[in-house]
């Protein structure tokens, strides 16, 4: 069955062959030359035929690239579409900040965010009485320092313990934007509602009047007092309105910005025993230099200001023997004869715990017996060290507490060092101590320190600014986290406890 196909295909092919051979020569050569002649005109025609048509390639070309562009042009609009709802998008932040990045680029983008526009437009303030501005000038040109300007720029005070300057008008340096910064309706959970608007106050009200102010004798600092932007909740002192008749904050040099660092190391750390601080500038002062502004509390001070605050009067001796017997731990009244003071037990943890990440000296070391002291550090004045082998001489300083709460203490002069190498740290602020703050030494553990001072000194701007920046920010940091980090050795390797202490 299969060779009778095959046979039956191939006979047409048989039967033109045979014919093919009987034919004479002269027609088989016929034959032969119009069959070569035929597929020479079909190779010629298949040849010639894109040199006929050379627009019909072109034409297609221009087709397919007609296509392509078109399919672009609805991708591009569908995507400008998608680009116009996306704008349409309100952030929930003003401190949002978009960057675009070039493709290919051959250099390092420098990428730049503006946070907020800038809307500071320069006041000229009107300053009623020349002679403060003279008197200023005068000392700064006599010192050759701004910050001396501050030490005794007017006439001796009265025993009074303050006396007015003059009155000024001011109409801050910014009335539109305020220097602290806050983008959001939540602010960092360590800062209380109280907190928050006594940072507004002294950052942002309009200066009423200036006083010089001394306390106990020390060198006198400026006190300014604002126009309250919300209504006052203790009122009810009358001396305090015979010092401040409204709300007042105290005026340091800048060389004391530590206290503003302080203050937020504080509320970062979870102690809340400082007072609110913050820095702002004052064109009739320093002109572009910024000062630590601490805000006024009355109950801080008794009635006469020369007497200086409420302090607690103690020698090392006393010191270590209240820690000795934990006076006051768990609210226990101590005995008669015990020689405990009016300070809780865990309040002396807390102290000694921010005074060694700042390495403040004035409060448990003031003669400076822990570590090698400076040429230019007060406790180098003769006789200073000469009694750090008897602790009955040995005393206690700036151990402050208000006037209704004996109990705690309240952390006042907070001048830190951080140009104090960790080989002359003073460990001598943690003599003694057997238990440290559960609260503090979490945050010290969890790794977490930067990220909330860094998220905390933002608000400040001017002292943001002063510092350098986040640059300067981090340099400030890194001491303190070094520090922490070899305080978290010392309790370890001497077994000190970590409780909790919500009193």
């Amino acid at each position: 069955m299969g060779k009778s196909r095959v046979h039956w295909f191939c006979f047409p092919f048989l039967k033109v062959s045979s014919s093919f051979r009987k034919c004479s020569l002269f027609r088989r050569s016929l034959f032969i030359t119009f069959t070569c002649v035929v597929y020479l005109c079909f190779v010629i025609s298949q040849v010639g035929l894109p040199q006929r048509n050379p627009g019909s390639r072109a034409a297609e070309d221009q087709r397919r690239h007609t296509r392509g562009l078109h399919n672009v042009e609805m991708n591009g609009a569908a995507a400008a579409d998608a680009q116009n709802r996306a704008s349409s998008v309100v952030p929930t932040r003003s401190n949002v900040v978009y960057i675009r990045l070039k493709s290919k680029r051959r250099k390092p983008t420098h990428i730049r965010g503006t946070i907020r526009p800038k809307l500071r437009k320069k006041v000229r303030r009107k300053v009623l009485n020349p002679p403060l501005t003279q008197n200023k000038l005068r000392a700064e040109q006599h010192a050759g320092q701004p910050h001396l300007a501050f030490e005794k720029p007017w006439k001796q005070t009265p025993p009074g313990g303050f006396k007015s300057l003059n009155i000024i008008h001011d109409d801050g340096a910014d009335s539109q934007v305020s220097s602290i910064r806050l983008f959001s309706q939540m602010a960092p959970s360590w800062f209380s509602a109280q907190d928050l608007e006594t940072m507004r106050f002294l950052a942002d009200a309009r200066v009423l009047r200036m006083k010089e102010v001394s306390f106990g004798g020390s060198s006198s600092v400026l006190m300014f007092e604002g126009e309250a932007m919300a209504p006052l909740t203790n009122q009810n002192h009358s001396k305090q309105n015979r010092v401040c008749g409204g709300q007042c904050g105290l005026i340091h040099s800048p060389v004391d910005n530590t206290e503003v660092f302080a203050f937020h190391l504080d509320r970062v750390l979870g102690l809340n025993r400082t007072v609110p601080a913050v820095s702002r500038k004052f064109s009739f002062l320093h002109g572009v230099q910024s000062c630590p502004v601490v805000s006024w509390d009355a109950s801080l001070y008794p009635e006469a200001l020369a007497a200086g605050p409420f302090t607690v009067s103690l020698t090392w001796r006393e010191y270590q023997n209240s820690l000795t017997q934990r006076c006051w731990h768990r609210h226990v009244r101590p005995k008669p004869d015990s020689g405990c003071s009016t300070i809780h037990h865990c309040e002396w943890s807390k102290v000694a715990l921010f005074d060694f990440l700042l390495q403040i000296h004035n409060r448990l070391d003031q003669s400076c017996c822990g570590f090698r002291p400076r040429q230019e550090d007060v406790c180098t004045e003769v006789g200073q060290q000469a009694s750090c082998e008897d602790p009955d001489s040995l005393k206690l300083a700036n151990i402050v507490h208000r006037r209704h709460d004996l109990g705690h203490l309240v952390f006042t002069n907070n001048k830190g060092y951080f140009d104090r190498n960790e080989d002359n740290l003073d460990f001598r602020l943690l003599e003694g101590i057997k238990e440290f703050p559960e609260q503090a030494v979490s945050v010290l553990q969890s790794r977490k320190l930067r990220q909330k001072l860094l998220q905390s000194l933002f608000l400040d701007q001017f002292y943001w600014e002063s510092q350098g920046g986040r640059s300067g920010i981090d340099k400030l940091i890194d001491v303190i986290e070094k520090r922490a980090e070899v305080l978290l050795t010392y309790i370890i390797a001497h077994g000190v406890k970590v409780i909790a202490m919500n009193d």
